[in-house]
């Protein structure tokens, strides 16, 4: 249930994924949804949040541990890429999905998992030379590049925000870099 409601999320977005939907894209009986989430839909996509979070941060995790984080941010790129075309640019990200809902802890768990994802980058770009203080604000910049671009590009049915948008981080994580 958790994966089908993974899945909704991000083809639909939070407000539009319902009990009813779940069950029937997971196949579950009608009373397993009620044993398994007793906090209703608010627990339901609290803990798909949580559950793309976790995914999702596993997967930055291993791309940012190969290499350098241009290099690592164009893999994801490709990555998300891939993703969108094999969707029909149907299926965005989940965290922007609960970051855009009506569920409070949904969001607060989109919320905490940027931040992580900030973290990570921002510790990159150190690793790759860019002064801390520096790494912490482009690493923002990163994030909501990235996200952004995935908006528009599922919008728009093309992956050109994305190439675009990775373009231009290469370029400023380069000079971000000491001479």
């Amino acid at each position: 249930m958790i994966d089908s409601a993974v899945a909704l999320m991000r083809e639909r977005g939070v407000a539009a994924t319902s009990f009813a939907d779940v069950l029937a894209h997971s196949g579950a009986p009608r009373g397993s949804i009620y044993h398994h989430f007793p906090g209703g839909k608010s627990q339901l996509v609290a803990e798909a949040t949580r559950s793309a979070a976790a995914y999702l941060g596993r997967g930055i995790t291993r791309v940012l541990g190969t290499g350098d984080t241009v290099s690592a941010l164009r893999a994801l790129v490709d990555l998300w890429r891939r993703g969108l075309e094999a969707s029909n640019y149907e299926s965005g990200c989940p965290m922007v999905a609960a970051a855009l809902g009506t569920e409070p802890g949904a969001r607060d768990v989109a919320g905490a998992t940027f931040a992580e994802w900030r973290d990570l980058i921002a510790a990159s770009l150190v690793e790759d030379g860019v002064a801390e203080a520096r790494s912490a604000s482009l690493a923002v910049l990163v994030v909501s590049a990235l996200e952004g671009a995935l908006v528009l590009a599922q919008a728009q049915g093309s992956s050109a925000p994305l190439d675009a948008v990775v373009d231009e981080l290469e370029v400023l994580c380069r000079a971000a870099r000491p001479n």
